[in-house]
């Protein structure tokens, strides 16, 4: 039996104090990489007086792998923005959707989707974000329905692999999950999940939708460098070819990432690297690292071990009912705030359980589907969420109209039942497909 000692009670008053910090980012102003950094230092300086913790053990705990990757992609976008070749992907789409508002939202919705398999759910709105908001305001029409949209469903999307969210990062990092196991499991669920959500937006924007176009888009930027977009798309298709069998050759995904990147630019000699790193998001990348140095913090007290011990019961008695109420509260937490700190206080638990001989497969599953589906249940569920409520909220502003802001109380009314239309529809999967997630190893 794991007793609790002191080195438990101060590692989770500074879990606590971290994570009220994070999660109440909107309320005070202070960005939540700033409170994670805090955590950090506080924790390790707590760990090297009462003997649990050290820098070194901190450098351990990060999971380079996923701070890796997520950088290396973030220049890769820079440079496959800079072609133009989004802009003129979605004012192509835009061109073929003009005759009715649903085929349009169902055209650009596919797109983000499938860029989402590839790409975290933010980058792709910031590509797509504005770009909606232009191709909506050209033809007459409202574009809080298609802002919506793709929030919406780029999270939805980001579930299906391994690099097309932030926790799949994280999920599979720990538990060992290579790309095409990941995708072999949740791209059923999230097929589902995405024809859920148009099905529900068609009826919860049926007034909108249904509201007549004042103009057809016919107008198609040209690429501003056509020969680097197509290039970058045989580099992105040649990562996913190394994707898919980087297990088998002993490549980690930052390092596929990295080969992906270095041939990249080498094909092309206008390729600016000073120009291209510019673009990271450098705070992103710090509160990973410093959420990592703060959980590995707790998880040296035991403390996690101890919560994990509590779930242990349940998890034998009854997997499927575990990874049930796993995925609700997963949902729910991922809704209220964030889907990185829960995910990221979730995995040692997991972790600690397998580690003696319990099978959890299920829940890594249920635990995936929960903070993504669950990140649609609010405007600050998920960091795509909060970007396109800020841009809604500034052309709300710029045009002098209140009905283009994206409010919390609209999320509520529109977001919330496509995020229970999503949870529902896992819930069954994991129901009647259990004996599919519930694998030997990975």
């Amino acid at each position: 039996m794991i007793e609790l000692t002191t080195p438990m009670l101060v590692s989770a008053i500074i879990l606590f104090i971290t994570f009220a910090g994070i999660f109440t980012e909107t309320y005070h102003g202070i960005e939540r990489a700033k409170f994670a950094m805090a955590g950090a230092g506080a924790i390790i300086i707590a760990g090297q007086i009462l003997g649990f913790y050290s820098p070194e053990l901190a450098l351990q705990a990060i999971d380079w792998n996923v701070v890796f990757l997520l950088a290396i992609m973030m220049i890769i976008i820079s440079i496959m923005i800079s072609t133009g070749g989004f802009d003129h992907l979605a004012q192509y789409l835009a061109k073929l959707g003009s005759k009715s508002q649903f085929t349009l939202m169902v055209l650009l919705g596919t797109a983000v989707t499938v860029i989402s398999l590839l790409l975290d759910n933010v980058t792709t709105v910031i590509i797509f974000g504005p770009l909606i908001i232009m191709i909506a305001r050209s033809m007459g029409v409202s574009p809080v329905p298609y802002l919506l949209a793709a929030a919406l469903l780029s999270d939805t999307g980001g579930v299906a692999t391994l690099v097309g969210d932030p926790p799949n990062l994280m999920i599979g990092s720990a538990a060992g999950i290579d790309f095409n196991t990941f995708f072999i499991h949740m791209s059923l669920p999230v097929l589902f999940a995405w024809l859920g959500i148009l099905v529900a937006l068609k009826w919860l924007f049926k007034k909108e939708l249904a509201s007549k176009i004042e103009h057809e888009f016919d107008h198609v930027t040209e690429y501003k460098n056509k020969a680097l977009w197509y290039k970058s798309l045989g580099v992105m298709a040649m990562m996913v070819g190394l994707f898919i069998i980087h297990h088998h050759i002993g490549w980690a995904p930052w390092l596929v990432a990295a080969a992906g990147l270095t041939l990249l630019i080498f094909l092309s000699k206008e390729i600016e690297l000073e120009h291209a790193t510019m673009h990271i998001e450098t705070p992103l990348l710090m509160f990973f690292i410093s959420l990592f140095i703060v959980i590995g913090g707790v998880e040296q007290t035991g403390l996690l071990e101890l919560i994990g011990e509590q779930f242990k019961p349940l998890i034998l008695a009854n997997p499927m009912l575990a990874a049930l109420a796993l995925l609700w509260i997963a949902a729910i937490f991922s809704a209220l705030i964030d889907n990185i700190p829960f995910t990221a206080a979730m995995i040692p638990v997991l972790a600690g359980l397998q580690l003696q001989g319990i099978n959890v497969s299920v829940l890594w599953w249920a635990l995936a589907m929960g903070v993504g589906m669950g990140g649609n249940g609010s405007h600050i569920g998920s960091t795509a969420n909060v970007y396109i409520v800020t841009i809604s909220e500034r052309l709300a502003r710029e045009t002098g109209n209140p009905d283009y802001a994206i409010t919390p109380g609209l999320w509520l009314r529109k977001g919330l039942p496509a995020m229970l239309v999503t949870l529902v529809l896992c819930s069954i999967f994991i129901w009647f497909g259990y004996d599919f997630l519930y694998v030997e190893q990975f």
